[in-house]
């Protein structure tokens, strides 16, 4: 294997394989979850070439690594493959004493990463391809409606589409449920026919004369069931497929092993699916509506400084995990609203990194220092900063400080221009993508998010040049 030494040391320093519970890893960070955190040595692991930063945060042992992290983790699955499935009692109880002791931000915060992680690739690659077509229809390259106009709006509205399945599978993941049974789950709620069927007469509308007024077209055993539109949704599925972990769980304990294999699912899903249709979904909808306009209200409010704050603070998020409650709402609010004005004003920030660390690389005569340099200008620009900032900024400390001033700028022009998000993608040049209105094509707000981004990587060398003076000539590094 590739890095087998590197994890022969890795995994000594984080209290050996046997102390992890969970591992997965997003587009640069190995994350793991472990019993006990304070086996870990992060001293040993920093010490590694391959380990860029340690970030202990969200209930996670965060170790970045760059582009190399899914080779990595594949050959680290490869040898937690040999774990145990039942840890021994002493090792529940650490962890049990653990979770005693996260705050529900934290745990809040592993759920979110935990669901989402997995599936970040390819929802930013369905956007990354919406945009594309957005562009080709802006530019008449493609004409509306055409066979291949249809063929390629599939390939990039499927997956986001169907988006409660693959949440289903995460979240089941993640609650110590069958994994299958939370994709049924998410299937369920996104059955061709549940439109057909709201598509015909409604029997009765309840709450009538109320802003909750709501058409009823079925019924279960008499009891309306109030059906909504759960394609793109992601916080009914997440709220359904925890019951249905804890129901099966439940029944695990109750029904005999000659029945466990159909009985358990069979009615585990029967009763998850229409508590999903009946209660959860209907609530869970309301809520995700309501959160969508709440965090618009706040930025409506005045969006020129909460873009300004955004972009100033997002990098400082990433750092320490806690940016996955941001792409949260930012889905939640594109299956909502059906766009995002929040979350795309953190798109300069990327910009502002790669300004200040492209002074570095002109003033610095160390060498190692401006090949790393190079290749994390060229990381930025397509979205990834991570080598910005645990390879150069942020160890200076100054540079990350003022790359996150200049990325506010950027955020507060984009917060002024009132842009919007119109699909989940990348940062960097490809993120100007997600700002082309599938409708009406190019508008002035795609033009202020480009100029958002070159005035902040300009900042952020002006700032640079000004302020860094005393940083920039890291010969030393």
């Amino acid at each position: 294997m590739k890095y087998q030494n590197m994890l022969e040391k890795l995994l000594p320093a984080i209290g050996g394989k046997e102390n992890i519970k969970e591992a997965y890893h997003c587009a640069t960070r190995l994350r793991l979850k472990l019993y006990d955190e304070t086996l870990v040595d992060e001293k040993t692991l920093k010490s590694l070439p391959e380990v860029l930063a340690v970030i202990q945060a969200a209930g996670q042992c965060q170790i970045v690594l760059g582009p190399k992290v899914a080779e990595v983790y594949e050959e680290l699955q490869c040898i937690l493959g040999n774990l145990p499935k039942n840890y021994n009692l002493e090792d529940y109880t650490i962890y049990k004493e653990n979770r005693k002791k996260e705050k529900i931000t934290s745990a809040f915060i592993d759920l979110i990463s935990a669901v989402f992680t997995p599936i970040l690739g390819l929802l930013t690659a369905t956007g990354v391809i919406k945009g594309l077509v957005a562009l080709l229809l802006a530019t008449n390259i493609l004409a509306a409606g055409s066979g291949t106009h249809q063929l390629l709006n599939i390939v990039s509205d499927c997956f986001f589409y169907f988006i409660p399945i693959f949440i289903g599978y995460t979240s089941m993941k993640k609650f110590g449920g069958t994994t299958f049974l939370g994709m049924a789950i998410g299937a369920a709620l996104v059955y061709p026919s549940i439109a057909v069927i709201m598509s015909g007469k409604e029997l009765y509308t309840i709450f009538s004369g109320t802003p909750f007024a709501t058409k009823v077209y079925l019924e279960f055993l008499g009891i309306p069931i109030l059906l909504m539109n759960y394609a793109s949704s992601v916080v009914p599925v997440i709220i359904t497929c925890f019951f249905a972990a804890n129901i099966e769980k439940m029944l695990n304990k109750r029904i005999s092993d000659l029945f466990k294999s159909f009985a358990v699912p069979a009615i585990t899903l029967t009763v998850s699916v229409i508590l999903g249709f009946a209660i959860i979904g209907p609530i869970a909808t309301l809520l995700s509506n309501l959160l969508g306009l709440i965090f618009l209200t706040l930025f409506n409010f005045n969006a020129t400084l909460s873009g300004f704050l955004y972009g100033l603070l997002i990098q400082a998020c990433v750092i320490f995990g806690i940016h996955w409650g941001f792409v949260a709402i930012s889905v939640n609010n594109l299956a909502t609203l059906k766009y995002d004005p929040i979350t795309i004003a953190g798109l300069a920030s990327a910009f502002g990194q790669a300004g200040v660390v492209l002074v570095i690389m002109l003033k610095t005569r160390a060498k190692k220092m401006k090949s790393i340099c190079a290749a994390a200008i060229i990381s930025a620009m397509f979205g990834i900063t991570e080598p910005c900032i645990y390879g150069v900024t942020l160890q200076l400390k100054k540079p990350f400080i003022l790359a996150s001033i200049a990325s506010g700028i950027g955020g507060a022009i984009i917060g002024f221009a009132g842009v919007k998000q119109y699909f989940y993608g990348t940062n960097g040049v490809f993120g100007w993508l997600q700002v082309i209105n599938p409708q009406t094509g190019f508008d002035r707000t795609v033009i202020a998010t480009i100029i958002a981004c070159i005035v902040s990587f300009v900042s952020a060398i002006i700032l640079m040049l000004i302020f860094g003076k005393s940083v920039t000539d890291v010969d030393k590094q």
